[in-house]
Order: C-alpha cells, then sequence, then structure tokens
C-alpha cells in the first residue's frame, strides 16, 4: 500500500516514553515527610496537594519545563505551611526535599506499550518523523538516547523550556512544513494541541488516565471537533494511514 508522506511530530513525555506517574511516586513519599512534619497540626494531604499543584503550576506558567521547578514547588508548599504553622525553616528538611524533587529525573525511562512498533511502522510507510518535547536539554536528551529514539528521528530532535504556541511556530515556519500533511501527536491540550489547532496542523490527543492538571485546559467547541483523541499509543498508525491513503488517491 502506497501512503502520501505525512510529516508526523510527536511529543515524548507521557506520549513515547512514561512521566507523570514517576512524578505521583515523588509526590507519595512527599506527602508522608510532610504528615510526619505536620502531623499535629492537622494538616491533610489533600491540602498539600491542592497547594503544591497550585505553587508547580504557577511556576510553570512563568519560568517554563526547568527541571527545578518541580522540587523547588516541593520547598515553596513546604514553607507556606511552616508559615501557616508557625514552624521555623529546617535548613536540612529543605535539602531533603530538593534531593527528593531531583530524584524524579533518576527514575528508569519505560517506554508506552506500542512505541517501537508505531514507530517502525510509520518509518516503512515512508513518513517523515520529527520528536519535539518541553524541558531541560540534559534529562531530555538523556531519555532519548536511552530509548535510542535517534534511530527514528535522527537530527529532527527540538527540545524547548517554553513549550508553547510561539514554539510550534518556530519550529514549522523555520523548517517550511506543508501544514495539510502536518500532524502533532501529545497527551496535552495545552502545549501539544492547542498549539497544533492554532498552527493549522492536524493534533491527535493521546489523553492519560492521570492527567498533569497543567495540561489541562478547555478547548473552545470548534476547535474539540478538530481534534482526533485517542487512549493508547498504538492507535496513532490507523489515523494516519486513513488519512494519507485519502489524501493519496484524492
Amino acid at each position: 500500500m502506497k501512503y502520501l508522506p505525512q510529516q508526523v511530530i510527536f511529543d515524548l513525555d507521557d506520549t513515547l516514553v512514561h512521566c507523570n506517574k514517576y512524578f505521583d511516586l515523588i509526590l507519595g513519599q512527599y506527602f508522608e515527610l510532610m504528615a510526619g512534619w505536620f502531623g499535629d497540626t492537622g494538616l491533610t494531604t489533600g491540602e498539600v496537594r491542592a497547594k503544591q499543584v497550585e505553587i508547580d503550576v504557577e511556576t510553570v506558567n512563568a519560568s517554563g519545563l526547568a527541571s527545578d521547578n518541580f522540587p523547588k514547588s516541593l520547598i515553596a508548599t513546604y514553607r507556606f505551611f511552616c508559615e501557616k504553622y508557625g514552624r521555623a525553616f529546617d535548613p536540612f528538611e529543605e535539602r531533603q526535599l530538593m534531593k527528593l524533587g531531583l530524584s524524579v529525573y533518576d527514575q528508569e525511562i519505560e517506554a508506552y506499550p506500542g512505541m517501537v512498533e508505531t514507530l517502525d511502522a510509520l518509518k516503512q510507510d515512508g513518513h517523515d518523523l520529527y520528536l519535539y518535547t518541553g524541558g531541560d536539554d540534559t534529562i531530555q536528551r538523556r531519555k532519548i538516547e536511552q530509548m535510542k529514539l535517534d534511530s527514528y528521528f535522527n537530527e529532527r530532535i527540538y527540545i524547548r523550556q517554553h513549550k508553547n504556541v510561539e514554539a510550534l511556530e518556530g519550529i514549522l515556519s523555520a523548517l517550511s512544513f506543508d501544514r495539510t500533511r502536518t500532524w502533532m501527536i501529545g497527551n496535552s491540550l495545552r502545549t501539544d494541541v492547542l498549539p497544533a489547532l492554532t498552527a493549522g496542523i492536524h493534533s491527535i490527543y493521546l489523553k492519560q488516565q492521570n492527567e498533569w492538571l497543567y495540561n489541562l485546559i478547555e478547548l473552545q467547541h470548534e476547535r474539540k471537533h478538530a481534534v482526533t483523541t485517542i487512549n493508547a499509543l498504538y492507535e496513532v498508525l490507523p489515523v494516519i494511514r486513513n488519512a494519507s491513503r485519502r489524501k493519496h488517491h484524492g
């Protein structure tokens, strides 16, 4: 079967490889520490969780996807409740939280089911594959290297600290993408789907069960209909094949 080649851009974290589950694991340890330190105040895990999310989202909005945002949000939340309950900041506890927060980046990288099969099939079909991810360059390069993703994307890898409408538009414009056959595939409505729709390219939304609050935004009604929503990575292939087959014969 011949397919009209598509330009397929993949997000990395929680699209091709696991990410959020490691943050949830570290947060579980954080809540245990906070319960021990503030146990006599009546502070609940729900209160700690709500404040940490609030601070985390504010920080990312201000400074992008920097690697120290997460540990800093743990410390800022700790300080908020220290001030609320008249407890002195403890430098040892803060160093402990910084170390705990940074340990999220030491976790073993794990591919989502269907990653290799999907990339192999798209490559064999003749499509051009691109990787566009947000975060710290060193950390993201390590993931890419461990997963041997450069065998699919070669030099077509783009890492940005601010992953937004402007960043995607910059990539599309610089490389003169044909937007009628370009796709953005990712798990974030904020950083993958909305920028893609704004740029006038196709969007595939990989919906995750437990999504980071920062990624969840409300799309305008007409834009919702322009998005193909899937629940597993292996669903990407038939979507791309159907579209490229129609265009090939169109």
